[in-house]
């Protein structure tokens, strides 16, 4: 037997309690979003995604947050690992990641549809202390770590999904509901096969927090000349822990990461007319830009004109 919210029901009832929630909530995002693209909605760090055409290398920083595909499929690479998920798995990103991914079922019919509820660690860290979790599953080998991993999506987890955008309709409720939903689907979150790095993170156990920290510290200094042992004694590892537990979470090292942040920050300075390739390669760090323009075509598969040029014409793509 399985609970949905208050009920409980058989195995083959669940399935299809969970068409029917998915059904609805592919009703809510419609209503929301009449033509592709991305809108926030009126529930704070809730966010809607649509797209109508398969949509290939897409790279964005995947900021921590929790995905629910509602209609179509997508896939995800971290590294020399890829993710997908659809309406049957719920994706959970505890870190922040530079990912390429694609859509890869979607159409004019059934449109690729998505849902984002954004993590916030002081109230993950809040709902710790306040109520204590059950016993969590056990952990993944160390190798296996990730700060990103996709899951089954639990019959409760998506009841509780549904709650907070039934909200929409009944906004008055937003503000007095919004909250207490929202820490549901986090107690569900650190309470499921999801939540080890998750509870690492809100409880500063384990590596999670350093490894974050660590991200954090090169997103605000990535255009500055990086000494990994200086970022080693930043977050208070040494440089072989650092670098074995960085990769582990992230896939990349930390220098990896750090040019990652830069070409990512330059294209985007590109792309929205702020500066040309060259003004761009110095403000993001680089002393060479012909060294830039090598790396650039490395990551994005084309010189940085040709590649903003591209997607100028292509408009903006959907990220979850």
């Amino acid at each position: 037997m399985t609970h949905i919210g208050s009920k409980l029901v058989a195995p083959e009832a669940s399935a299809l309690e969970a068409g029917a929630m998915r059904g609805e909530l592919a009703g809510i995002i419609s209503r929301y979003l009449l033509d592709d693209g991305m809108v926030s909605t009126p529930v704070p760090g809730l966010h809607f995604f649509r797209q109508s055409v398969a949509q290939h290398s897409v790279h964005a920083i995947y900021r921590p947050a929790f995905a629910l595909v509602v209609q179509g499929s997508k896939r995800a690479v971290l590294g020399d690992q890829t993710f997908e998920y659809d309406h049957r798995h719920g994706l959970l990103v505890s870190v922040d990641l530079p990912m390429i991914s694609h859509i890869f079922v979607a159409g004019a019919d059934q449109p690729y549809l998505c849902l984002v509820i954004e993590i916030d660690p002081t109230v993950l860290r809040t709902l710790l202390a306040q109520s204590p979790l059950p016993a969590a599953p056990p952990a993944p080998p160390a190798a296996a770590v990730r700060g990103i991993s996709v899951a089954p999506l639990e019959p409760v987890l998506m009841d509780a999904v549904l709650r907070l955008c039934r909200l929409l309709d009944n906004q008055q409720d937003i503000a007095a509901l919004a909250p207490l939903v929202q820490q549901e689907i986090l107690y569900r979150l650190l309470a499921g096969p999801q939540g080890h790095w998750l509870r690492d993170v809100a409880l500063s156990q384990g590596h999670a927090p350093r490894i974050t920290e660590a991200v954090a510290w090169l997103q605000r200094h990535y255009a500055r000349p990086l000494r990994v042992e200086e970022l080693a004694q930043q977050v208070g590892m040494s440089l072989s822990s650092l670098h074995h537990h960085f990769k582990a979470a992230t896939a990349l090292s930390p220098l990896q990461y750090q040019k990652q942040l830069r070409l990512r920050e330059a294209r985007r300075l590109m792309l929205v007319g702020e500066a040309d390739a060259a003004t761009a390669s110095l403000l993001v760090g680089y002393e060479s830009p012909s060294q830039f323009s090598r790396e650039y075509s490395r990551l994005y598969g084309a010189p940085p004109a040709r590649d903003i040029a591209r997607l100028r014409s292509a408009g903006q793509p959907a990220v979850f």
